[in-house]
Order: structure tokens, then sequence, then C-alpha cells
């Protein structure tokens, strides 16, 4: 919330920031799908974070998958999964300041 213009989700856990009167948002809960024929559930231990371009989430997910990774829904789309027990509490600063900034007017 310390980003400017940010706001928070009301209905899952989620945060956007206003671009052109429109709510893009750059950080969610990991929604994961444990069993196909149900419904996806909440991952509170995953977030999803925007990411620059698909070249940063490639080079993310290859050099420290520890600590990232993606999955089939996420084929296409500038967002990287990031294991929060496996980043420390600066790391994820600078992960959310730079999926703000993906997000955020110029």
């Amino acid at each position: 919330m310390s980003l400017p213009g940010t706001e928070e989700a009301k209905e899952r856990f989620a945060f956007s920031v206003k671009n052109k009167d429109k709510l893009k948002v750059y950080t969610w809960v990991w929604i994961e799908r444990i069993d196909q024929k149900k419904a996806r559930i909440p991952c509170p231990g995953v977030l999803a974070v925007r990411v620059v371009n698909l070249g940063d989430k490639d080079l993310m997910v290859s050099s420290e998958p520890a600590k990232f990774f993606t999955e089939p829904h996420y084929n296409g789309f500038p967002a990287v999964l990031v294991r929060l027990n496996a980043v420390t509490v600066a790391e994820l600063r600078v992960l959310l300041r730079e999926a703000w900034q993906c997000q955020a007017p110029s």
C-alpha cells in the first residue's frame, strides 16, 4: 500500500494501480488448480507479480527456480510466480516496486 496510487482488491488478495482510469493489477495471490475437475484455490505461499516482459520472466525462472516459477495458465503472460518462503523481504520489496512500475502511469 506504500506505492503511490495502490489500491487493494476487496474480493481477493491483489493490488492494483490506476492507469488511464483503469485499475491495473500488479500483484496477486496465486490461484492454484489442484484438481482439474475443481475450482482453483488461493495458495497464500505464492504471489504472482507482473514483470516487464516475457524475456525477464524466462530469465528469472531459469536462473532462480527455487524462488520463481510459472505454470501453463501464465504462458505468454508477463507475470512470474514467487515462492514467498524463498525470497527475503528486501527481494520482495524490489519485486513489488518493479511490478508496480510495469502498471503505473508514466
